[in-house]
């Protein structure tokens, strides 16, 4: 709406930006977020066109929707469309609209903008590629089934640049709606592809998991996990696989095998908390306590805040109990005791400030989006306790795109208000221009009409004139070309004549004579020189012409400075105030959203907190009890330790008898009553 009123405003097209001047110079057709009609070429005809692919290309999907929604209204209305540059884009632009929309998350209005491409006259790839984005609508929008539907729309094949990504898509649908079987035979079909390397390897070996080939899924998986890539998403990717194909064995009881998958996953990586915790699991389930010690150990000394690291300092004393280090074990209950401690009154800080809105305060913050990983910046951020608890939920797919809806909503929010802002300067800079043209228009309007008069009077004199030569042409009449002292003398010859005939007095032959002398030398030189006066005529007649088409243009320019002057400042009123109304509804709709994404997004994240802290509350009560037991197990083995200490110390004091070499023989028991 604003840049409609700015386009109202400006009265020419003055080059914005270098940058657009580039793009005059090499253009391309935008892929993914404005993909080019089949068969366009790439030459850029219009810059502001050029400049939403621009704003495309950086990702400022908003902007470039703006610009492009803009100039398509715009051109919309112009009297001769086609003699618009802009023409030549004409049919990408509609097309990439629902692009460009869809890239936004604006899935309502891209669905409606690629349902309008299906039901109109396109050919058929084009028609084929809007039933592929319209099923990726629906796919984002978890409605397999729908998006299902638009597949079966496709009839034919789609274009090359997104047949992959078609044929992975359905692939997808196709696991969501339960047949992998399905899935599979399009996967096996896709392998090989770059631009999906990797992520068709994962798919497939899930696919194949959950449609009874196990055997296969884990060689597929873990022919994926074996790969090393310089790439952290890609690198990412492996590692997920080796830890869901780690947990899988170690759930199926297969250990041995489990244990590799766990030892391939990157100690840097996202995924290594919970791989090293995984692995010390197989270890102590195959009773091996002292090698399960190695990763919760190193694990033991991570971040505090991640589930996994919980979990190991519970593990560590768990396997020291196991191996009857009792003491230490207590040592370590006593730690976890402290941190579980600390972490939950952390935790209790955490949905206090979240209930008094600071963790919304925190993602409106500008800073945390300017790096790439913003969601891990956050907990760098002061006063925002509340994110360290948080990092697991907010990279998760749904949290982050409720996250992204309401920093939109908020931007969106904040453009507004400048807009809003921006209404008020063009309303100043038309206030100024009326005061400056107002004082100016009633002389100038008094020029205008001593010009209009001089314009009248040209023509009214070429008018007769033209009339004149016209009547020449039929019938010769010398005296219209006579000069202005020939006409003089012509009147006074006719009125010497009147005065002869009005009296015999005035009358003689003589003066008859010279009076008709002086009409023969007058009419004679008429006559002769008529063809020469006739083409001077001619001349004057043509310069004439030329000087009022000069006196037109001059009126014309000046009606058309005239009109600029006028309409620089009037008629823009009720669209100000239309659009300013539109804006306020806007901002009063955008603070409703607002306050329920940001209620929503609070809720999941105290739901989380409060999970995260009743789960340490239940550690922290199994650490209490198993820390009490380990002081037991503990004391109990220091007692006997210390009486076998003191068994062995009085063995080692007490006097050995001294060897005899003829001891004495041991006497009868005397019977009873008799003598001793």
């Amino acid at each position: 709406m604003y840049l409609r009123l700015v386009s109202a405003l400006r009265s020419a097209a003055p080059l914005r930006t270098a940058v657009i001047a580039f793009w005059a110079l090499a253009a391309s057709p935008l892929c993914g977020a404005a993909t080019a009609a089949e068969g366009e070429g790439d030459k850029l005809a219009d810059l502001f066109f050029g400049e939403a692919l621009f704003q495309a290309y950086q990702e400022n999907y908003f902007d470039a929707i703006v610009h492009l929604d803009t100039e398509l209204n715009q051109y919309r209305r112009l009297d001769e469309p086609e003699l618009d540059p802009f023409t030549a884009h004409l049919g990408q632009a509609e097309f990439s609209v629902g692009d460009l929309e869809l890239s936004y998350r604006m899935h309502r209005e891209a669905g409606r903008a690629i349902e309008a491409v299906l039901k109109g006259n396109v050919p058929q790839p084009v028609r084929n590629e809007a039933a592929y984005r319209l099923a990726k609508i629906h796919y984002h929008k978890q409605q397999p089934l729908n998006a299902l539907h638009a597949l079966e729309m496709i009839d034919g094949r789609v274009p090359e640049r997104v047949r992959a990504d078609e044929q992975f898509l359905r692939a997808r649908v196709y696991m969501e709606l339960g047949r992998f079987e399905e899935a599979v035979e399009l996967l096996k079909g896709l392998k090989g592809e770059e631009s999906l390397d990797g992520f068709v390897q994962y798919n497939l070996g899930i696919a194949q998991l959950k449609a009874g080939q196990e055997e296969r899924g884990i060689l597929e998986l873990a022919a994926l996990g074996k790969n090393r890539s310089s790439d952290p998403a890609r690198q990412a990717l492996h590692d997920k696989t080796n830890l869901m194909l780690g947990s899988h064995l170690m759930e199926a009881d297969q250990l041995d095998l489990a244990r590799p998958y766990f030892d391939r996953v990157n100690l840097e990586g996202p995924f290594s908390d919970r791989a090293l915790l995984g692995a010390g699991w197989v270890e102590a389930r195959a009773g091996r306590y002292d090698r399960a010690l190695v990763p919760w150990k190193l694990l033991q000394e991570r971040q505090s805040t991640n589930e996994s690291v919980q979990e190991a300092m519970l593990a560590v004393p768990y396997a020291y109990g196991k191996l009857d280090v009792h003491s230490t074990a207590a040592i370590n209950y006593g730690r976890a005791l402290e941190t579980f401690g600390n972490e939950i009154d952390t935790l209790t800080a955490s949905i206090k400030s979240i209930r008094e809105g600071k963790f919304l305060e925190a993602l409106r913050r500008k800073e945390a989006t300017q790096v790439k990983n913003w969601v891990v910046a956050l907990r760098s951020l002061p006063d925002a306790p509340e994110t360290h608890y948080l990092l697991d939920l907010m990279a998760s797919n749904d949290y982050q795109e409720f996250l992204r809806n309401y920093r939109d909503l908020n931007d969106l929010f904040e453009r507004n208000e400048e807009w809003l802002g921006s209404l008020k300067a063009y309303e100043d800079i038309i206030e100024l221009r009326r005061a400056y043209y107002e004082p100016l228009l009633p002389g100038i309007d008094k020029k205008f009409r001593e010009l209009d008069a001089r314009i009248q009077l040209r023509i009214e004199q070429r008018d007769k004139f033209a009339s004149r030569i016209e009547q020449m042409l039929v019938t010769r009449r010398p005296e219209y070309l006579a000069k202005a002292e020939e006409q003089e003398a012509r009147l006074q010859l006719q009125g010497m004549r009147k005065l002869l005939a009005s009296g015999p007095r005035h009358y003689s032959e003589e003066t008859e004579a010279r009076i008709a002398r002086l009409e023969g030398l007058l009419n004679w030189r008429l006559s002769t020189e008529y063809d020469n006066r006739l083409t001077e005529a001619y001349k004057h007649l043509q310069e004439l012409n030329t000087e009022i088409e000069q006196l037109q243009t001059v009126y014309h320019a000046f009606v058309r400075s005239r009109q600029a002057a006028t309409h620089s400042y009037t008629g823009y009123n009720d669209s100000i105030h239309r659009l300013r109304a539109q804006l306020q509804a806007a901002q009063d709709r955008l603070d409703t959203l607002m306050a329920r994404q940001g209620n929503m997004l609070e809720t999941l994240a105290v739901n989380e907190l409060d999970r995260r802290r009743a789960q340490l509350e239940n550690y922290q009560i199994k650490a209490r009890f198993a820390l009490a037991d380990s002081y037991d197990r503990a004391n109990e083995l220091q007692e006997q330790r210390t009486d076998q200490k003191k068994i062995e110390q009085h063995r080692a004091n007490r006097p050995e008898p001294l060897p005899q070499e003829n001891p004495p023989e041991l006497e009868a028991p005397a019977k009873e009553g008799g003598e001793q």
